[in-house]
């Protein structure tokens, strides 16, 4: 076992460092159970790099005990017989129970992913409640028509919507315990059963989820909860034959190996992927909103959202005003662990991301871009970023190409004699079709552009606003599906049309 928590951070409140402490273990069939191969793997403190825990090791061997597990549940168990009413019920116990243990979640999420405990306690945990709670309701509003033929009055249709089955459904570790609940929440209201594959880097929040759902007294199977890495536990669950559907959100390159992956039983698949998101500054636009609201766009989360706004565009006349604006706030943001009650931002979530992200800052120097603000590490120890303000950049660099997934932002300026068609096919100029932000007092222009834009989520005057009600998504390499709202559940049922001649 690792050393004590207080020996990573004093700050951490009793039940978190409670939990930190005790025994990890898979959750299958409605027992907590070791690992078949009895392997466990560090889980690290992101703002130290100190080993926080140790948890259980999964491998296709485990895949195959939860997918027969859900399988079963789904088949034969009380959950496909259970009234809709009753489990909008069990959601909604779920939600009061994470409810009661926001501290603990909101500790929990930042210890393990690094991101300031103030933002997990008004905004990770307050949302997965929310989402449970919508979907709650979901749950005895998963509705069929009537449908008139053509052949005649001698004829009723109906169409029903019924669960799509056993879903596996691998979430990312930017946030954690918010993806799970996006999974989770549609596939439990529509009647699914679920095997919730954790992040490897951040599976702490997932792992007490777990042991709320045991206690709000889901049956046995319904949900099953494993750890592990990408290649032994991951791709077999994926790949697995009884599964019926995989639901991913990740990157892009892993998305489409899923995608391949599942071809084995035509599977049905979803996916969240990447994103490099414009955000857009008009010259008529609230310019002290604007700047804040941009860099607001792609230092939340130390940049590590899929929707991030990671490219930005602003008028000639005002891109010097933008950019300086910008690159004070990046340079007044209080870097700090997680647990501070002061920190704006934290670190990234491991040393691979850290990697990642300086490579970045290097190639685009390198490339000739100018750094305005940060550009460098923060610090000695952890694995923190300073938040990075480059412009001179263009297209062909890999920083304005690629996905970042870190608090670096890359600005361009547009003419003035860019007209809307020009400046739409700058923002479009990617792979990826997320998420956008406009900024203007033109609510024409607002809404005209908004039609322009291919992504899924398109912001006025705001960025990074998000509602259980608001289905999310993308266009082109950003992914299949949506999640959230009333069109998540097209993604966990399937529709059946019955005839019969009267």
């Amino acid at each position: 076992m690792a050393a004590a928590a207080p020996a990573i951070d004093p700050r951490l409140g009793a039940d978190a460092l409670s939990f930190v402490n005790s025994r990890h273990q898979l959750y299958i069939d409605g027992k907590f159970t070791a690992s078949s191969n009895g392997k466990t793997f560090a889980v690290y403190n992101p703002a130290t790099g100190e080993e926080i825990c140790q948890v259980p090791e999964a491998d296709h061997v485990d895949v195959d005990r939860a997918v027969h597990a859900a399988r079963r549940a789904f088949d034969s168990g009380p959950w496909p017989a259970m009234l809709p009413s009753k489990r909008g019920q069990l959601m909604q116990r779920l939600a009061e129970l994470l409810e009661q243990h926001t501290d603990e979640f909101a500790e929990l999420e930042s210890l393990d992913n690094g991101k300031p405990v103030s933002v997990a306690r008004v905004a990770d945990v307050p949302l997965a409640v929310d989402l449970f709670r919508y979907m709650s309701g979901w749950s005895t509003k998963t509705l069929g028509s009537t449908i008139p033929l053509s052949a005649g009055n001698d004829y009723l249709s109906y169409t029903v919507r019924e669960p799509i089955g056993v879903v596996a459904q691998i979430i990312p570790w930017n946030f954690p315990l918010l993806m799970a609940a996006w999974k989770l929440g549609p596939a439990l209201a529509t009647g699914c059963t679920v095997i919730l594959k954790l992040a490897e880097q951040t599976p702490l929040t997932g792992l007490r989820l777990a042991q709320l759902i045991d206690q709000a007294g889901f049956p046995p199977g319904v949900v099953n909860v494993l750890t592990g890495f990408g290649e032994p536990c991951g791709a077999p669950l994926a790949a697995h034959d009884r599964v019926d559907k995989v639901a991913f959100t990740g990157s892009t390159e892993v998305g489409k190996l899923i995608a391949k992956t599942a071809t084995g039983n035509l599977k049905k698949v979803t996916l969240e992927l990447g994103g490099k998101s414009p955000a857009i500054i008009f010259p008529d636009a609230d310019m002290d909103a604007a700047i804040a609201g941009a860099a607001s766009a792609i230092f939340f989360n130390q940049g590590q959202c899929c929707c991030a706004g990671s490219r930005l565009f602003a008028h000639e006349s005002v891109f010097d005003k933008v950019i300086d604006g910008m690159s004070n706030i990046a340079a007044k943001i209080k870097i700090g662990p997680g647990l501070d009650p002061a920190t704006e931002l934290g670190p990234l979530v491991s040393e691979e991301q850290f990697d990642r992200v300086t490579g970045f800052l290097k190639s685009g120097k390198d490339q000739g871009a100018k750094v305005n603000a940060g550009g460098n590490r923060s610090g000695d120890r952890g694995y923190f970023v300073q938040p990075t303000v480059l412009s001179d950049v263009q297209p062909g660099m890999k920083v304005v190409d690629e996905e970042i997934f870190g608090p670096v932002v890359v600005a361009q300026s547009f003419a003035t004699d860019a007209d809307l068609d020009r400046l739409a096919a700058q923002a479009n100029d990617t792979i990826y079709g997320l998420a956008a932000s406009i900024w203007t007092r033109d609510i024409s222009a607002a809404h005209k552009m908004a039609r322009r834009i291919k992504a899924g989520t398109v912001w006025v005057n705001c960025h990074n606003v998000f509602d259980a009600a608001l289905p999310f998504g993308g266009y082109k390499q950003s992914g299949w599906g949506r999640e959230m709202g009333a069109e998540v559940l097209n993604n966990y049922t399937e529709v059946k049309a019955v005839t019969v001649k009267l």
